[in-house]
């Protein structure tokens, strides 16, 4: 009998300890401390940080050891740099920042609301969200919500995701990451997208039936950046084919100037097709007929989750899914 009290016993134990760290944090903790923790995180000093926060380092010695004591928990370690976080550190270090970004939206939200504007939203993109999807999306929260404030962030999913985890931003639109973050965030499908290879009208490639990969050796490249699952995908194939390595390569996540270095350059982009349909279409790019075996992949929504978006990102989100829609039957 004893054995089987055990774990109700220790679940009990946690239990009241989760209550009794909950209790502590709601009537004791201070965005003060939170702002010092991030910045101890962030120089690796509680001295650089104290000065940072323009307090004594006596002062700021105690607030850290003040949420030690009330998270049961030891944040930091020293070493002869300075301290570093241990895990339970930079767990709370994540939460900080996810809590000052969260204050800071709800401030700018006031502001926009006092100025005029119904809310704002801030959405990172990525280069498969940027030429149709986003635009047509925000044209749409703004035939409703004329004075919304929209703000957009260019980036690839490496530089996006650590900002979307700390609140930065509300969400990100494009492909949606292999295996990362799905965890913690919620990541929403909208359609399946291919790759294309596209190059300008004038290219000595243009007007060919079928191109097979040997045509395309002696062309220089436009690929997206080394931190994107494309650019590996594309680097394995290229290996696979004997070691290809492309006379030119120029890198970009910016379809305005993969565009106009198509149309004036003989090189080869390799793009979303959704993203370079309409190019194609009225004749500014051509798709050169390659059977690109690589690049097939989900392009999405990815969030905190429902309880983290404003009135303003869920009308966002809902306008992304109406144009995804759209371009699905298209």
């Amino acid at each position: 009998m004893a054995s089987s009290r055990e774990p109700l016993a220790n679940k009990n134990a946690i239990m009241s300890r989760h209550s009794r760290i909950v209790d502590r944090a709601i009537t004791r903790l201070k965005l003060k401390q939170l702002r010092l923790l991030v910045a101890v995180g962030k120089y690796g000093s509680i001295q650089h940080a104290a000065r940072e926060l323009q307090i004594s380092q006596p002062a700021a010695t105690k607030l850290i050891q003040d949420l030690e004591i009330d998270f049961e928990v030891s944040l930091f370690t020293r070493n002869n740099r300075g301290v570093i976080p241990t895990p339970y550190g930079e767990a709370m270090i994540r939460h900080g920042k996810l809590i000052i970004a969260q204050v800071s939206s709800a401030a700018q939200e006031l502001d926009d609301l006092i100025e005029g504007n119904s809310g704002r939203v801030v959405v990172g993109t990525l280069l498969a969200a940027a030429p149709i999807l986003l635009p047509t999306a925000m044209q749409a929260v703004l035939n409703d919500r004329p004075n919304v404030a929209i703000k957009v962030v260019e980036g690839t999913n490496d530089a996006l995701m650590p900002a979307l985890l700390s609140g930065e931003i509300d969400m990100i639109v494009g492909r949606l990451p292999a295996y990362r973050h799905r965890t913690k965030l919620v990541q929403e499908k909208l359609f399946d997208d291919r790759v294309v290879a596209v190059a300008g009208k004038q290219h000595p490639l243009a007007g060919k039936k079928s191109v097979p990969f040997s045509q395309l050796k002696p062309f220089g490249w436009i690929l997206p950046p080394l931190d994107t699952t494309l650019r590996r995908q594309v680097d394995q194939y290229f290996v696979s084919q004997n070691q290809y390595v492309p006379p030119t390569v120029l890198e970009s996540v910016s379809y305005l100037t993969n565009r106009a270095l198509l149309q004036t350059r003989d090189v080869i982009g390799l793009m979303p097709h959704h993203v370079v349909m309409h190019d194609v279409m009225n004749g500014a790019l051509i798709e050169i007929p390659w059977a690109v075996p690589f690049g097939k992949g989900p392009i999405g929504i990815s969030y905190r989750g429902p309880d983290s978006l404003s009135p303003a990102g869920d009308a966002f989100l809902r306008a992304l899914r109406q144009v995804a829609r759209t371009i699905k039957e298209s």
